[in-house]
C-alpha cells in the first residue's frame, strides 16, 4: 500500500492547509515564471526605445563635408540618455558606404528588418551581454545619396536588475497572499468543525445502550456519514433486540419442560406406581425441550445469516414431496390423513435446508393442532403471483387471533406457560422473510379448516 504524504493524513485542518499550500506553491511558481518573462519583456521594451532614441540623435548629426565624405559629430546627450544606476556600459559605431567610420570597431550591427529603419538584436562583447540597436539612413551630397548606419549598444545589467526587482516583489506578494489564505482557512476550518465537536460531545455523553438516531445541527457535507451511522445503529439496535428476544424466548420456552422434568423426578423419588408414568412424562418434557432448543438455534442461525445469504434456484416441489413423505409416520400416529398434490417441479429462489425447515414446521404444526383424524394436504403449485407452498387441514386449527402472536416471538410467553405452542410459526415467518416470501393465513376453500400459504417471489424477479 502506498504511503500517503504527511499532510493528507491526520486532522482535517492539516489536510486542508497542506493541499492549500501545495496548490498555492504550484500556482505561485507558474505566476513567478510568467512575471519573470513579462518583466524581461517590459525592461527590454524600455531599453529598445531608449536605444532607438539614441541612434536617432546620432543619425541627425551625420553630414557630408565639402569633399563628399561622411562625417558625424557625436552628441554626448545621445549617450547620456543610456546612463543608469546599474553602471551599464555603452558602445557605439558609425558606418558609411565603405564600412566603419568611428566608434567601437568590435561592436556587431543589428540586422535591418523589412520595412523599418531600426533593427534590434542581442549580442555580447567578451562576457558582457548587450542589447544592440542599429539605425539605417542616407545622407545626400547634392549629386548622390550615401548610405550610413548608426549602432548603439548597452549592457543588460539594468534590464536584468529591473526584471529581478519585479520578480522579488511579486514573490513577496504571493508569499503574503499564501500566508493570509492559510490563516483564513485555519479560522474557517475551526468554525466549520464546531458542529462536529458538539456531535462528538453528544456521543460521548450517551449511555452505552442508547442506539437511537443522532440528531444534530451539522453541515450538509457530513449528513451522508451521519445517515450511514444512524442506519448502522438501527441495524445494531435490531440485532441487540433480536439477541434479547432470543434470550427471553429461550428462558420461557425451556422453563416449562424443565419444571415438568423436575416435578416428575420428585414423584419418581417418592416411589410408588406413579414412578413409571412420571418417567414417561419426564422423557416427553425433555423431547419438547430439545425441540424448542433446536427451533431457537434455527432462529439464531436465520438472524445471523439473513443479510449475506444468496438464494439459489431450488425445486420446492421436490422438497414438499420429501417432507410430506417423512412426516407420514408421525401423522399416522396422530390418526391424520397426510398427502401431497401439486406440480412435479416448481422452481423458487430459496435455501433448500431452510425451505425444508419451513415446510417441516408447517406440517408439524398441522399434525399437532389440526384436531383428531384430520385431512392434511401439502401443495406446491405455480400461480401468476409466483410459486406457492401451502399446507391445508380441515381441523379447528389455531385461533386466527393467535397466529400473529405466535409469529412475533415476544408474544410467546402466555402460550409457553400452557406448554402447548412452540416456535414453529416464528421460524416459518423468519425463513419466509429471508426468502422475500409472503405468508398468508386464510380459511380453507372447503369452508372447513385453514390453509397457511407461503408465496415466493418470481424466480426471475431479481
Amino acid at each position: 500500500m502506498t504511503a500517503l504524504p504527511v499532510f493528507v493524513r491526520g486532522s482535517l485542518r492539516r489536510r486542508l492547509l497542506g493541499w492549500l499550500l501545495v496548490s498555492t506553491l504550484l500556482l505561485g511558481l507558474i505566476a513567478l515564471a510568467d512575471t519573470w518573462a513579462e518583466a524581461r519583456r517590459t525592461a527590454q521594451g524600455v531599453s529598445d526605445r531608449v536605444l532607438a532614441g539614441s541612434t536617432l540623435a546620432i543619425a541627425e548629426r551625420v553630414s557630408v563635408d565639402l569633399s563628399g565624405v561622411i562625417e558625424v559629430d557625436i552628441p554626448y546627450s545621445a549617450l547620456d540618455m543610456l546612463a543608469s544606476a546599474a553602471e551599464d556600459q555603452v558602445f557605439y559605431r558609425v558606418d558609411g558606404p565603405d564600412g566603419f567610420l568611428t566608434g567601437y570597431d568590435g561592436l556587431a550591427l543589428a540586422p535591418r528588418p523589412d520595412g523599418a529603419d531600426t533593427g534590434f538584436a542581442d549580442g555580447a562583447i567578451g562576457d558582457t551581454r548587450l542589447r544592440i540597436a542599429t539605425r539605417y539612413g542616407q545622407v545626400s551630397t547634392g549629386e548622390d545619396v550615401l548610405p550610413f548606419s548608426v549602432t548603439v549598444a548597452e549592457s543588460t545589467r539594468a534590464r536584468d536588475a529591473l526584471a529581478q526587482t519585479i520578480l522579488v516583489r511579486s514573490a513577496l506578494r504571493l508569499t503574503g497572499l499564501a500566508a493570509g489564505a492559510a490563516l483564513i482557512v485555519w479560522i474557517i476550518v475551526t468554525i466549520t468543525l464546531r458542529p462536529l465537536d458538539r456531535l462528538a460531545r453528544t456521543l460521548a455523553a450517551r449511555a452505552p445502550d442508547d442506539l437511537s438516531p443522532l440528531e444534530a445541527d451539522i453541515p450538509s457535507e457530513v449528513a451522508g456519514p451521519i445517515e450511514a451511522m444512524n442506519s448502522f445503529m438501527a441495524r445494531l439496535d435490531g440485532a441487540v433486540a433480536a439477541l434479547r428476544n432470543f434470550t427471553g424466548n429461550a428462558g420461557h420456552q425451556l422453563r416449562t419442560p424443565l419444571a415438568t422434568v423436575r416435578a416428575q423426578l420428585a414423584l419418581i423419588a417418592r416411589g410408588g406406581p406413579e414412578g413409571r408414568d412420571g418417567i414417561a412424562k419426564a422423557e416427553g418434557a425433555l423431547i419438547r425441550a430439545e425441540r424448542v432448543l433446536a427451533q431457537l438455534l434455527m432462529l439464531a442461525r436465520i438472524d445471523a445469516t439473513a443479510a449475506r445469504r444468496a438464494l439459489p434456484a431450488t425445486d420446492i416441489a421436490a422438497i414438499a414431496r420429501t417432507t410430506t413423505a417423512e412426516a407420514i409416520p408421525e401423522a399416522t400416529r396422530f390418526g391424520h390423513d397426510l398427502g401431497y398434490e401439486g406440480d412435479d417441479h416448481l422452481i423458487a429462489r430459496a435455501d433448500p435446508v431452510l425451505c425444508a425447515e419451513l415446510l417441516t414446521n408447517l406440517v408439524d404444526n398441522a399434525i399437532r393442532y389440526a384436531g383428531p383424524r384430520a385431512t392434511i394436504t401439502v401443495r406446491a403449485r405455480h400461480t401468476s403471483q409466483g410459486p406457492v407452498l401451502e399446507v391445508e387441514d380441515d381441523g379447528p386449527g389455531l385461533p386466527p387471533d393467535a397466529i400473529p402472536r405466535l409469529i412475533a416471538r415476544q408474544d410467546l410467553r402466555a402460550d409457553a406457560s400452557q406448554g402447548t405452542h412452540g416456535l414453529g410459526l416464528a421460524v416459518v415467518a423468519e425463513i419466509a422473510r429471508l426468502f422475500g416470501a409472503a405468508l398468508d393465513f386464510a380459511p380453507a376453500t372447503s369452508g372447513k379448516g385453514h390453509v397457511i400459504r407461503c408465496r415466493f417471489p418470481q424466480p426471475d424477479a431479481d
